[in-house]
């Protein structure tokens, strides 16, 4: 079957999109190129939520199916994968960066600047996008807090509101602003602009709040690493704030049939929301009559973690240290063992 490709002109830059008639979302009736379009309507979101930072592509190439096979780690088989690394023919116009991962090992990635980038990006079959904390600029200065509200089994989305709403008020205690979004999925996620810091510190500081809010919500948060530990509560995800541990961007499509998005909203509004109402078709209208609700993430001013980590050095002089790291991750200095509680004894413990 020949390419029927075609030209798309991006703030005055010709981007190629190829196939532009398969089929991305079949039961919403949305195409390849209906995708394209979606990202363009939110275009100054979207370019916000990633200009300049290193982005991990997830890439649907045969469109987004519920018998999709995702590729992992363990088998690289699926027709959906991640793409950490820029492309070969990546375009000398799609700014790029270097990054360092957990192992010590570098790669360049994709730092989309401009929503042409984004847009060559979606050609490639990326429908959500996972963006670093970081710019290309300097890729070990964190420069965003981000808190992942995790509903578990029995718990809801109702209940993560709740979270977030003291969550806002505990990052108002450490001197930090909090921005809601919805996850895309049934959590919340909460991002406050920071001073530039390491990715320890960050993580630290993320431990540190989630603490703090787990000891005011303890029937409903937790930030117990173990699962059999969590019950039906809101897990806080601190190790989303792990060197290369990333989270969804604002307007990112998740990729199930819904095409439900990551949507930025306001405190306010948060209460009255739910996850289903913001996706791939209704977001463009939301967006031309609201703008970008995180541009104030954007222009806010950067907060210190000062707060935050003298939090973590208080709780770890009564006890409470260290978390432990991601199963990918090399042995972390003061780490404790990552054996789930049940498993526990002398020889894998002490």
């Amino acid at each position: 079957m020949p390419d029927t490709a075609i030209e798309l002109d991006v703030a005055g830059r010709p981007v190629r999109l190829s196939s532009p008639d398969k089929p991305y979302f079949a039961e919403l009736g949305v195409t390849k190129r209906g995708v394209a379009e979606y990202f363009l309507a939110v275009g100054p979101g979207i370019v916000n939520a990633l200009r300049d930072r290193p982005t991990t592509m997830e890439r649907w190439p045969g469109g987004v199916r519920e018998d999709v096979v995702v590729a992992t780690r363990a088998d690289g088989r699926g027709e959906a994968f991640y793409q950490k690394r820029a492309p070969a023919q990546t375009p000398d116009w799609v700014q790029t960066t270097t990054i360092t991962f957990p192992s010590g090992r570098t790669a360049v990635e994709v730092a989309p600047a401009d929503l042409a980038s984004v847009i060559w990006m979606v050609n490639l079959g990326t429908v959500r996008f996972h963006p670093w904390p970081v710019r290309a600029r300097d890729t070990d200065a964190v420069d965003q807090l981000r808190i992942d509200l995790d509903p578990q089994p029995g718990s809801d989305f109702a209940m993560a509101v709740a979270a977030a709403h003291e969550l806002r008020a505990v990052l108002a205690d450490a001197g930090l602003t909090g921005f809601p979004k919805t996850s895309g999925g049934r959590g919340i996620h909460v991002f406050a602009p920071i001073r530039a810091a390491d990715f320890i510190d960050v993580r630290h500081a993320a431990i540190a709040v989630g603490r703090e809010l787990a000891r005011r919500m303890p029937a409903q948060v937790t930030v117990n690493w173990w699962k059999e530990e969590r019950g039906e509560r809101i897990f806080v995800d601190f190790n989303q704030m792990a060197r290369d541990r990333l989270m969804t961007s604002a307007y990112s499509i998740r990729p199930t049939p819904r095409g439900l998005v990551s949507a930025p909203v306001s405190w306010d509004e948060l209460d009255d929301v739910q996850p289903t109402d913001f996706t791939l078709l209704t977001m463009p209208g939301r967006f031309a009559g609201k703008g970008d609700l995180w541009q104030a993430l954007e222009d806010a001013e950067p907060s210190s973690l000062a707060t935050a980590l003298e939090w973590y050095e208080r709780d770890a002089a009564a006890g409470e240290g260290e978390l432990p790291y991601p199963p990918e991750y090399p042995k972390m200095p003061g780490e404790p063992p990552r054996v789930q509680p049940s498993k526990k004894n002398p020889d894998n413990w002490d």
